[in-house]
């Protein structure tokens, strides 16, 4: 209602003002005619003809009313150059930034709703450099200022910020459209005061700004580069540390484009991903589930079933999966694809140096990828025990009787269900009031309920507190509404989250900044503040999975090689990533948790995977697939799939999104039966239902009557 009645007054303003069609009176003729009146006028009544001068130009720019130029000009002469700049100066401020509130008032919740998945580098531009934007902006009279009031309305810039930075950037054009209204009689038209080498002039000072803070950024970077004494010569063009996903990526990318690359790695190819992560995880599900299987083998109309293992037999098959793999990222590989690669411990000793086995090497850039490892939190009396994390883990031959997993994120769900698979009396402890937390509440509570099923005691809104050892039996403090509890363990599993590799090779002698997070702060080139420093993967963030550090790898290894003649923003705009749990949670986009944080206005497409042939066939009908779409439109915001091979599943709709096809070139496309992946086309079907042309299929209907006569 406040809405409508502030957009009501401003029409009947417009209205009354092209009505009674009072623009006559602010053009250039009306007030050169009324020039010697107006001024006998402001004569005999100095400060009324101020005070109304000053609420009429105010009236005039907040309502986005042609006539503000005029009226400049009209004030030089009338009140001279000093009077003239100080009264339009705050006057054209407070309109301006009216107008800036009425536009973000009305408009842009609307627009930041339908258009908030277009607008996030925007959003963040504008809260990032916004002053700057707007300082050039406000510099160049030839841009119309009302149009700039109301857009910069729909952004997050600060009001505050928006007032002093307009009276500042149009107090330069101000002086000029006063200077020239003291000479009014001899004006023509407003159009000739601006003159192409004013204008240009304009364009210059406004553009000075950028250039300025530019050349701070460059001066910064070279105070910081200039104790350090630059080679002569290189020896290598690219210098990777780290080799993991990320720096493998860089590495194969330099070598793919005949560039000098040498990459340094200090303990094992493959990093995290191959050694300690994704690969010895996933070869442990699919051991575990094969044992959820045979627990299940009724359901496949099997009577009894049973499997007789060993724990560090399955444990010796996780490494024996790494083995097999391993070649992929192995020393040989990369050296025959061009990369010299040397196993050593690298430590960076200047902006183009980086020393490793006693030897220093001189390189035109460095990419930074050393990855993260586990956070340990400061739980008293942790250190009192042989905790486990996901490095140590793998290392494990005995099966643990009872076992703690504390941390409800992916690694620790993941986990959590395989050892309990694998005969583990597991109890997991979460602080948060839900595992799964960055999921839709419906997909935690799926998760939770399965586990649950399994045998797993779920703990959420219970804090670790305290690890104790009390004759000779380990126990956890954890703390839930206000009472404390014992939970007896065997074995303990750290499971909280990863920290970025940022010490001990010499980021911070160079002076590489850092993130509050602890992250090394790159920019969206991913260039540290040392201009010759990259960094992509885990080390820099913002997104830990390995298939964001090898798309970072690319963009890493292309900036930091052809940087001068050409640089390529990373892109984040469609990230998928997967829980490899069961059921399995896949996402890309936008959840509805996620859109109602960012006020995003959606529509909610659900099909339930229970009612799939193939997942009936294969005794595995549970789950969905939700879709979040532009309302009214069949645009994708974000999906989410709970189901079997949900990680597979979600990858048509990652190719959607990227290229902006919508669910109906889904529902256009063959899909093989019986498969899982109908289930995609299906949930588009559910959405074309939703939006069927309900008066267009009465008219079909009639017309089919008529036709059986």
């Amino acid at each position: 209602m406040k809405k409508i009645i502030t957009l009501s007054l401003i029409l009947a303003v417009i209205i009354a003002f092209q009505v009674f069609d009072l623009g006559q009176y602010l053009t250039l003729d009306y007030i050169k005619s009324q020039q010697a009146a107006i001024q006998a006028y402001y004569q005999q009544h100095t400060l009324l003809s101020v005070v109304a001068f000053f609420f009429l130009y105010v009236l005039v720019t907040a309502a986005s009313l042609p006539g503000a130029t005029v009226m400049t000009l009209a004030a030089g002469a009338i009140f001279g150059l000093f009077n003239g700049v100080l009264i339009v100066s705050f006057a054209s401020s407070i309109g301006a930034t009216l107008a800036f509130l009425v536009s973000r008032f009305i408009l842009r919740d609307t627009v930041q709703q339908k258009f908030g998945d277009k607008l996030t580098a925007i959003n963040a531009g504008i809260e990032k450099d916004g002053a700057f934007y707007l300082f050039a902006l406000r510099l160049v009279p030839a841009f119309p200022f009302f149009v700039i009031n109301l857009v910069m309305g729909l952004t997050p810039l600060k009001t505050w910020t928006f007032y002093w930075v307009s009276q500042l950037g149009m107090f330069a054009g101000t002086i000029v459209y006063v200077n020239a209204g003291t000479q009014l009689a001899q004006l023509e038209s407003a159009s000739g005061i601006l003159s192409p080498k004013l204008i240009l002039s304009f364009v210059l000072l406004a553009i000075l700004p950028l250039i300025g803070r530019k050349i701070i950024a460059t001066i910064k970077a070279s105070k910081a580069m200039k104790s350090f004494k630059k080679p002569e010569t290189f020896d290598t063009n690219l210098v990777v540390i780290g080799g993991g996903s990320a720096g493998l990526v860089t590495a194969y990318i330099a070598a793919a484009v005949k560039a000098k690359v040498t990459l340094i790695e200090k303990y094992k190819m493959g990093g995290d991903c191959l050694n300690t992560g994704c690969v010895p995880s996933k070869a442990i599900i699919r051991s575990a589930k094969f044992l959820s299987h045979i627990a299940r083998s009724e359901e496949f109309g099997i009577k009894k079933a049973s499997a007789d293992f060993d724990f560090a037999d399955v444990m010796q098959r996780v490494q024996s999966v790494i083995q097999k793999i391993e070649p992929h990222d192995s020393v040989e590989r990369y050296t025959k694809l061009g990369v010299d690669v040397i196993e050593g411990e690298a430590r960076i000793v200047s902006p183009w140096q980086v020393e490793v086995n006693g030897k220093v090497i001189n390189t035109r850039n460095i990419v930074v990828a050393t990855g993260a490892r586990p956070f340990v939190p400061p739980i008293p009396g942790l250190d009192q025990v042989k905790y486990l994390t996901s490095d140590n883990l793998w290392e494990i031959r005995e099966q643990p009787g009872k076992m703690i997993v504390l941390g409800g994120g992916p690694i620790g769900c993941e986990l959590t269900q395989s050892f309990n698979r694998l005969g583990v009396n597991v109890t997991q402890v979460e602080m948060a009031p839900q595992i799964m937390g960055r999921e839709d509440p419906e997909v935690s509570a799926l998760v939770m309920q399965k586990f649950e099923q399994e045998g797993v005691k779920v703990l959420v809104n219970h804090k670790a507190k305290q690890v104790v050892v009390e004759q000779g039996v380990q126990k956890l403090i954890v703390e839930h509404e206000g009472q404390d509890i014992e939970l007896e363990f065997d074995t303990i599993l750290v499971a909280v989250g990863r920290a970025a590799n940022t010490a001990g090779f010499g980021l911070q002698e160079v002076g590489v900044q850092l993130t509050d997070r602890g992250t090394i702060e790159v920019d969206e080139f991913l260039q540290t503040s040392i201009p010759t420093i990259y960094a992509c993967g885990d080390v820099a963030g913002p997104y830990q999975f390995t298939h964001t550090a090898a798309h970072q790898a690319w963009y890493s290894s292309v900036n930091s090689l052809f940087g001068i003649v050409k640089r390529f923003k990373v892109d984040y705009s469609v990230i998928p990533w997967a829980t490899f749990t069961e059921p399995e949670v896949a996402r890309v986009g936008l959840n509805e948790t996620d859109a109602k944080q960012q006020n995003i206005a959606y529509e909610k497409t659900v099909y339930g995977i229970d009612d799939l042939d193939r997942a009936i066939a294969d005794s595995e009908a549970h789950g969905f697939v939700k879709v979040l779409t532009v309302p009214g439109k069949d645009r994708i915001l974000g999906v989410t799939i709970v189901g079997e091979h949900a990680g597979d599943l979600i990858a048509e709709y990652v190719l959607a999104m990227k290229h902006g096809l919508g669910l109906n070139k889904i529902l256009g496309t063959i899909h093989i039966y019986p498969t899982l992946a109908e289930a995609n086309k299906y949930a588009a079907g559910e959405w074309k239902r939703a939006h069927a042309p309900q008066k267009l299929l009465e008219w079909v209907e009639r017309f089919h009557r008529w036709r059986r006569g």
